[in-house]
C-alpha cells in the first residue's frame, strides 16, 4: 500500500506531520485525525488498514515500527575519531583509533575503551573503568573506579555510576561508614537518563542487565539488581538490595524498600510504594489519585476513623455469633 514517488524525510504526529513525514496511529481513539493529517504516509495496525487512503505500512506493532523508522531517519551520530588536546589521559590507557574523546575528559589509570566509543566533554572515568564498543557517554558523566559498561551503552549528562552506597553502622551514638568495595556492572544496550545515580555494591556488585532503560533522576542503591529489558521511569527510587526481574515496568516516582524482590513481568503504576516482595506477574498499584481538597479531607477523616470502626465491627460480629448460637434456626 505504497507510492514509489513519495520520499520520506522525517517522522511526525498525525497532527504535526508535513508532506515529507511519516506518522503513526497506535490508539483507535485518534483514528479521525487520519482525515486531516498532512503526512505523506502512515503506520497502522491491521484493524485500521482501511481507515485512510494514504500510503501506509501495516504493522502488528505500529509504535515499534515507528521507532525503527525513526532510528533509520535519525541515526546516532557516528564518532569523529580523535582526542581533544585538553583531555587528561593516563599513559596506561589505550585509545582506539575509532574513538572520540572530548574536551576536558579525564581517563584515569587502567581505563579500557571499546571501538567507536564517544566520551563527551568533562566526563571522568576513574581507575580501571571499562566501556564497551559503540557506547556514547554524553558530557559530564562520572564513572567511579572498577565499574563496567557494556557495548552500545548510552549514558546521559549528569549520571553518576559507582558512588558509595549509603552504608552506615550505628555505634555508641555515631555512624560508622562501611566501605563500599563492590562495583557497578552494566550490561549491553542499556540507556541511563540524565542525573540518574547508580551506587556501587557494599561487597557484591550492583548489576544492571542487558537492555535495561532508565529514565532521568532515578536512584539505584547499592547491591540492587535490575533484570534484562526492564524499564524504570523518572524519579523512581530503589533501596538497597532490591531485586527487579526481567521485563518489568516501573512507573515514575515509584519507591521500593530495601531487600524486596519483584519477579519477572511485573508492572508497578506511578507513585506506588512497594514494601514487600511480588511473586506473581501483573500490574500493582498503591497510589491514591488526586481529588478536590474538601473531598480528600473527608476521605482522610474516614481513614483515621477506621480503627474505631474495626472495633465496632468486631463487637457486632461477636454479638451476631451469640444470637446465632441461641437461635439455631437463624441463618
Amino acid at each position: 500500500m505504497g507510492d514509489d514517488a513519495i520520499t520520506i524525510q522525517g517522522v511526525g504526529t498525525l497532527d504535526g506531520a508535513g508532506p515529507t513525514d511519516i506518522a503513526f496511529l497506535t490508539n483507535t481513539l485518534y483514528r479521525d485525525r487520519l482525515k486531516s493529517t498532512r503526512a505523506a504516509a502512515v503506520i497502522l495496525a491491521p484493524v485500521d488498514r482501511d481507515a485512510t487512503s494514504l500510503p501506509r505500512i501495516i504493522s502488528l506493532n505500529p509504535y515499534a515500527s515507528y521507532a525503527r523508522i525513526a532510528q533509520a531517519l535519525y541515526p546516532q551520530s557516528i564518532a569523529t575519531p580523535g582526542v581533544h588536546a585538553t583531555a587528561v589521559i593516563h599513559p596506561s590507557v589505550h585509545i582506539p583509533a575509532s574513538a572520540q574523546i572530548g574536551p576536558n575528559v579525564v581517563l584515569e589509570e587502567g581505563v579500557m575503551l571499546g571501538e567507536r566509543v564517544v566520551i563527551g566533554a568533562g566526563t571522568t572515568l576513574a581507575d580501571n573503568v571499562s566501556v564497551g564498543a559503540d557506547s556514547l557517554l554524553y558530557p559530564r558523566v562520572t564513572v567511579y573506579a572498577e565499574c563496567q559498561l557494556g557495548e552500545r551503552s548510552i549514558v546521559h549528562s549528569g549520571v553518576v555510576i559507582g558512588a558509595d552506597g549509603f552504608g552506615m553502622a550505628w555505634d555508641q551514638g555515631a555512624w560508622v561508614k562501611i566501605p563500599q568495595v563492590g562495583r557497578v556492572v552494566i550490561g549491553c544496550d542499556v540507556e541511563i537518563g540524565a542525573n540518574t545515580t547508580i551506587d556501587r555494591g557494599t561487597i557484591e556488585d550492583t548489576v544492571v542487565e542487558d537492555g535495561v532503560k532508565l529514565d532521568n533522576q532515578i536512584q539505584i542503591a547499592h547491591n540492587c539488581r535490575i533484570g534484562a529489558h526492564t524499564v524504570i521511569a523518572g524519579c523512581a527510587g530503589l533501596s538497597g538490595s532490591t531485586k527487579i526481574g526481567r521485563h518489568c515496568r516501573i512507573g515514575g516516582g515509584v519507591g521500593i524498600v530495601g531487600h524486596v524482590e519483584l519477579c519477572d513481568g511485573v508492572t508497578v503504576s506511578g507513585f506506588s510504594l512497594i514494601t514487600k516482595s511480588i511473586t506473581q506477574p501483573g500490574i500493582y498499584t498503591s497510589s491514591i489519585p488526586s481529588e478536590p481538597h474538601r473531598s480528600w479531607l473527608t476521605t482522610l477523616a474516614h481513614l483515621r476513623a477506621l480503627p474505631e470502626w474495626l472495633k465496632r465491627l468486631k463487637i457486632v460480629e461477636q454479638d451476631l455469633k451469640k444470637i446465632k448460637k441461641g437461635t439455631p434456626w437463624l441463618k
